[in-house]
C-alpha cells in the first residue's frame, strides 16, 4: 500500500522533485514558495543532493544552466518576481536544448505585488517570457497530489524534448495541506541513462558542445527552424487535460490550478439545480489543449473562463473555439480568490436565468 502523508503543497513539490531522482537544487527565497528551499535544503542533505541557496534568481538559473549541462537533473522555485529575474537565464537555456525544472508559486502582481495567490504569469509562463523564439512546457497542478507527481512528468517531458518545463501553481496551492500519496517508487539517480549530450568529459570521444548561439551566417536561422518544428511535435503530442461533465453541456467553464477547484464546485451546483454546466482543465498551459476545445466549440454554446487575473487563458480559449462559441470571463486579479457561488452566479447571468 502506498504511504500517504498530510504535507504542504510546497512541501509535496520537494518530494516530488526527490522522488524524480533530481539532486541539484539551486535557489533564492521570496515568498509564497520559500517552505520549497527551506524543506530542500533538509532533503537534498538527507539524499546526498547538492542544495545551493544563491546569492540571486540571476545565479540560480544560471547554475541550473551549468547543472543540466552536466547531464543532472536540476531545478529551481521561485514565486512571481523571482522568475521574472530568471527569465534571460531560461531563454539561454532554451536556446542551448537542455531540460530544466522550473517551479513557479504565483503571486500578485504587477510588481512587488502582494503574497496572496493568483494567476497572472500566465502570459509569462506560456509565451516563452524571455527574449527570442521560445517556449517552455508548462504543467499546471491543482492539488499536491500532483504537486507531487508533475516534478516526474516535467522532468520527462523536459529530457524527451530537451527543453525546460515550468510547474506554474499558485499562493494557495503551495501553502494549503492535504493528503498526498507517494504513488510510485523514487528513482535512483544512478539509473538514469547517460545522456549523449551531456558534457561528461571527453574521455577519448569526439567534444561536445553546448552553446546558445552561432554565429555563422544562416546557421542561427535553421536552428530555430528545427527548434520550431519540436514545438510543433510538443503540440500534437503533450496536450493534457481533465474534461467533466461536459459531453452534453450547454456551457462549459474553462480553469485551471486553484480555479479548476473551486468551479468544480460551482458546476456541481448548476448540475444539482439542472443546468448543463461541465468543466475544463487544461493540465499542460503550453501546448495549451487547442485540440479538444476546437472540438467542443463546434456543439458547445457557451465558454466561461474563470482566472484568478485580469484575463489572459482567455486569449487561448479564444483562438482555440475560433469565434465558433460565446466565450466569457470571470476574474479576480491581486490576490482574490472566485468563490463558488459567485461562479455560479456569472453562469446563471451567461446562461440568462435564474434557479
Amino acid at each position: 500500500m502506498a504511504e500517504k502523508r498530510l504535507m504542504y503543497g510546497n512541501h509535496a513539490v520537494v518530494e516530488g522533485v526527490i522522488y524524480a531522482g533530481c539532486r541539484f537544487f539551486a535557489g533564492y527565497p521570496i515568498t509564497p514558495q520559500n517552505e520549497i528551499p527551506e524543506y530542500m535544503s533538509i532533503r537534498m542533505n538527507e539524499e546526498g543532493g547538492v542544495f545551493l541557496q544563491t546569492e540571486s534568481e540571476i545565479a540560480a538559473i544560471n547554475m541550473l544552466f551549468g547543472a543540466a549541462a552536466a547531464g543532472k537533473r536540476a531545478m529551481t522555485s521561485s514565486s512571481s518576481p523571482g522568475i521574472s529575474l530568471m527569465q534571460e537565464g531560461i531563454s539561454y537555456i532554451a536556446g542551448a536544448d537542455m531540460p530544466v525544472l522550473v517551479v513557479n508559486v504565483v503571486r500578485g502582481g504587477p510588481g512587488l505585488g502582494n503574497i496572496a495567490p493568483a494567476q497572472s504569469d500566465y502570459y509569462q509562463a506560456t509565451r516563452g517570457g524571455g527574449h527570442g523564439d521560445y517556449f517552455t512546457i508548462t504543467l499546471a497542478p491543482h492539488s499536491g497530489q500532483e504537486l507531487f507527481e508533475f516534478p516526474r512528468l516535467g522532468f520527462e517531458l523536459a529530457e524527451k524534448y530537451r527543453n525546460p518545463a515550468l510547474i506554474l501553481a499558485d499562493g494557495l496551492l503551495g501553502q494549503m495541506m492535504e493528503p498526498v500519496e507517494f504513488t510510485y517508487e523514487p528513482i535512483d539517480p544512478t539509473s538514469l541513462p547517460e545522456k549523449e549530450w551531456a558534457l561528461s568529459g571527453c574521455k577519448g570521444r569526439e567534444r561536445r558542445v553546448v552553446r546558445s548561439y552561432d554565429l555563422r551566417p544562416g546557421k542561427l536561422e535553421d536552428l530555430n527552424r528545427r527548434r520550431f518544428e519540436k514545438y510543433e511535435n510538443i503540440k500534437k503530442n503533450e496536450q493534457r487535460f481533465r474534461a467533466s461533465r461536459c459531453d452534453d453541456a450547454d456551457l462549459v467553464v474553462v480553469a485551471y490550478g486553484t480555479c479548476a477547484r473551486v468551479s468544480d464546485a460551482a458546476v456541481r451546483m448548476a448540475r444539482d439545480r439542472g443546468l448543463k454546466v461541465g468543466l475544463l482543465r487544461p493540465i499542460s498551459l503550453w501546448p495549451f489543449p487547442w485540440d479538444v476545445l476546437g472540438d467542443m466549440s463546434k456543439r458547445v454554446e457557451h465558454f466561461l473562463v474563470v482566472e484568478m487575473s485580469c484575463g489572459q487563458m482567455i486569449d487561448d480559449v479564444k483562438l482555440a473555439t475560433e469565434c465558433r462559441s460565446k466565450v466569457q470571463f470571470h476574474g479576480r486579479p491581486g490576490g482574490g480568490v472566485p468563490t463558488p457561488p459567485e461562479i455560479y452566479e456569472k453562469i446563471l447571468g451567461v446562461l440568462g436565468g435564474t434557479r
